[in-house]
Order: C-alpha cells, then sequence, then structure tokens
C-alpha cells in the first residue's frame, strides 16, 4: 500500500520545493516543523492562548500563499519568523489598537536603574520572564517582545508599528520599567542566581 507511505524530504530545500508545488504531505511536514517554536512565539504577542493559535493560523496561511515568491532556501527559518510576527503585529493593529498604547505615568514613580535590569534580566529562566512579560499591557508587551526577544530595533519597531522610533524607545523604557517592578515584586532581584 504505497499510499499511506509517508513521503520523505532528504532537504530543507527539497522540502520547501515540495511546499511550493503544493505537495500536502510536504506541507503538513513543514507546519509540523515550526508548529511548536513558532507557537511559542506567538504566545508572546497574544493575551490567550486561542490569539496565540489564531495568529499562528493566520501566520502560516500567508506563508503557504506567499511561498512561491521566495528564491533563497536558506533563509527560510527567518522568512517563515517574519511572516509570523507580522502577522501577530498585523493582529495586534487590528484587535488593540484601539486601547492606549501608554498607560497612566503615575503607575511608574519609581525608575529601576539601568544597570539592574541588565543584570536581572540576564539571569532569569526564560520561562518566568515570558510569564511576567505576557502580563504587561498589549503596548508595552508588543515592544518588549519585540526589542528584547527579538531583536529588532527601535527604528524597525517603529515601521512596524507605524510609530516613531522614540515613541518606541520610550514605551521601552516604560515597559522595562513596568517589567522590572514586576519581577522585583515576584521577589527577583540583581541578587539572585538562576
Amino acid at each position: 500500500m504505497t499510499f499511506f507511505r509517508s513521503k520523505k524530504y532528504s532537504s530543507l530545500a527539497d522540502l520547501v520545493r515540495a511546499c511550493q508545488a503544493g505537495d500536502a504531505r510536504a506541507q503538513t511536514a513543514f507546519y509540523e516543523r515550526y508548529k511548536s517554536k513558532l507557537l511559542g512565539l506567538c504566545l508572546r504577542y497574544a493575551k490567550t492562548k486561542a490569539e496565540a493559535e489564531d495568529i499562528f493560523q493566520d501566520g502560516f496561511i500567508k506563508v503557504f500563499k506567499n511561498i512561491n515568491e521566495l528564491r533563497n532556501v536558506e533563509v527560510i527559518d527567518a522568512w517563515v519568523k517574519s511572516v509570523v510576527i507580522r502577522t501577530a503585529i498585523n493582529y495586534y493593529h487590528r484587535t488593540t489598537k484601539e486601547q492606549q498604547l501608554h498607560s497612566n505615568l503615575e503607575d511608574f514613580q519609581r525608575e529601576i536603574d539601568s544597570g539592574d535590569y541588565g543584570k536581572i534580566i540576564t539571569q532569569i529562566d526564560m520561562n518566568v520572564l515570558l510569564n511576567v512579560i505576557n502580563t504587561l499591557p498589549d503596548g508595552y508587551r508588543m515592544i518588549i517582545n519585540l526589542h528584547l526577544i527579538d531583536g529588532y530595533t527601535h527604528g524597525e519597531i517603529g515601521e512596524m508599528l507605524s510609530i516613531s522610533d522614540s515613541t518606541s524607545r520610550s514605551q521601552f523604557l516604560r515597559g522595562r520599567n513596568l517589567l522590572m517592578r514586576k519581577l522585583q515584586e515576584k521577589g527577583i532581584t540583581q541578587y539572585e542566581i538562576f
């Protein structure tokens, strides 16, 4: 029964070419290759697991819709990640843009020394950090994820979110201070080693 025999792909390039040809088995294998990692990425941008799953599904629809435009297979991982991140940002724009990007400044009376920030962040278990980041207001969470976790510059963030790079910087600083305060409330300080 060769009908049920699974097709093996000898390389990522073969898998991508099969996806470009519309091979459903290849698309399933491709989807499974990225599912856990990118669903985790979507969870960082979404409020709930259901939203993250929606973002992931929308992202993969865009990936399969545009995979024929990809010419350089070596950049497939970065391309897929970029498509999913942009899908998350578009979802944010559609669903939460109406909410204020700025939280009440009275909540941020105490600024945390930026030296403490670097020390604490490098020592924290990533799961603890991501859980605390997910409690931040939407605008802060988005910018913290883009800058701190995904490594985008404030200029790139500004372009993606249709804000100025100075707004991205100020939101990052406010979000960082709130993040640090929340971490300190959990008892995580610069003196702990994880």
